[in-house]
């Protein structure tokens, strides 16, 4: 006999399994920036030989992706077999390859070029520029019908966290340097990214996607980190203190935080995950406030209001429409399940199916 949690579960549709997970990896990614300064400053106070920090932002990115792929290895290993390889295009192979570039390489070292510039709070705040843009890719790139409500409720939300930086510094000057821009660039980085993968996933297994792409994307920020600034970056990567506390972001921000996200790139409608993302901001500046102590100054309550209103606003529903509605059957594209939402003029979802 089933119990009513079971059942509830058993009803859930895929598209709403996949918010979930958006709302998970929203919320570990809101705190792997203040994870990792955290970190920073746990090796600031415990240098090695010769005064230097061995937890390093570039050591926590390129050693916690590759402790990363023991867990993927270990859930995927299925998805690796020579009939799913064969199937892959030279397209597909070029997709994984620009992905792991733009998410395991480019995007994370430019976050934490910023945060070495900048406050964790501006960081996240700057990076609120996602929500309204990737909705714009998505149906540009995507052919996506771009919902009105939840690009509105971005839009709020960018609103809200340009208020928060604003209000910041004293006399309500905004601050806006070398980290603040570069946080922007990371945030298209993303975006970009983000694209990328949900192409790709229609047409590549979920584990040769992941593996792939974080260990592809490590050997690039590696060559990368190397060529620039030379091999001494990474002469304390075995050292005890880093190899004590890697295991903190790895575990939490590579394993948690990126098979959630993984799931939701795989399941989730755009709309969904922006409206996930825009909540990101708050989370972001609620752990600053816990795990650094930052001070995220007057606009908090202001700002933080206008973007619990955009999440309103993206939850909210007609009271005719949603009865009117009809369930398009779940349809196999590129060899996994997905279920098309109802599609009325406003709704996001792919054109054409």
């Amino acid at each position: 006999m089933r119990t009513n949690t079971q059942n509830y579960f058993r009803r859930l549709t895929p598209a709403q399994i996949g918010m979930g997970f958006a709302w998970v990896g929203v919320l570990i990614y809101a705190s792997s920036n203040s994870i990792a300064s955290l970190l920073v400053d746990i090796g600031a106070a415990n240098p090695v030989a010769g005064g230097r920090n061995a937890i390093t932002f570039t050591n926590l990115l390129f050693l916690g992706s590759l402790i990363s792929l023991i867990p993927m290895a270990i859930l995927f290993r299925s998805d690796w077999t020579r009939a799913n390889l064969r199937r892959l295009s030279r397209r597909d192979w070029g997709l994984l390859t620009v992905s792991a570039f733009l998410s395991s390489a480019l995007t994370p070292g430019l976050f934490f070029f910023a945060l070495e510039h900048s406050s964790v709070t501006n960081v996240v705040l700057v990076s609120r520029i996602e929500p309204p843009l990737f909705l714009l890719a998505a149906g540009l790139f995507l052919k996506e019908r771009v919902n009105p409500r939840a690009f509105g409720a971005g839009l709020v939300a960018l609103l809200g966290a340009m208020l928060m930086i604003s209000l910041r510094e004293a006399g309500g000057e905004c601050n806006f340097g070398m980290g603040e821009v570069v946080a922007a660039a990371a945030t298209l980085s993303y975006i970009a990214s983000a694209i990328v993968a949900r192409r790709a996933l229609k047409a590549i297994p979920m584990g040769i996607f992941s593996i792939y792409r974080t260990a592809a994307g490590s050997v690039i920020y590696f060559v990368l980190i190397v060529t620039l600034q030379g091999p001494q970056q990474f002469q304390d990567i075995f050292s005890p203190v880093l190899l004590k506390w890697i295991w903190v972001y790895a575990g939490i921000v590579f394993v948690i935080g990126q098979l959630a996200w993984f799931f939701a790139l795989k399941y989730a409608r755009s709309g969904d995950m922006a409206l996930a993302s825009s909540f990101s901001p708050v989370a972001g500046i609620i752990f600053a406030m816990l795990l650094l102590g930052e001070n995220p100054g007057a606009g908090l309550l202001p700002g933080g209001a206008l973007i619990l209103m955009a999440i309103c606003i993206g939850q909210m529903k007609t009271p005719i429409l949603p009865r009117i509605r009809r369930w398009q059957p779940v349809i196999a594209v590129g060899g996994f399940a997905r279920a098309l939402a109802p599609r009325p003029a406003y709704c996001l979802a792919p054109v054409g199916g």
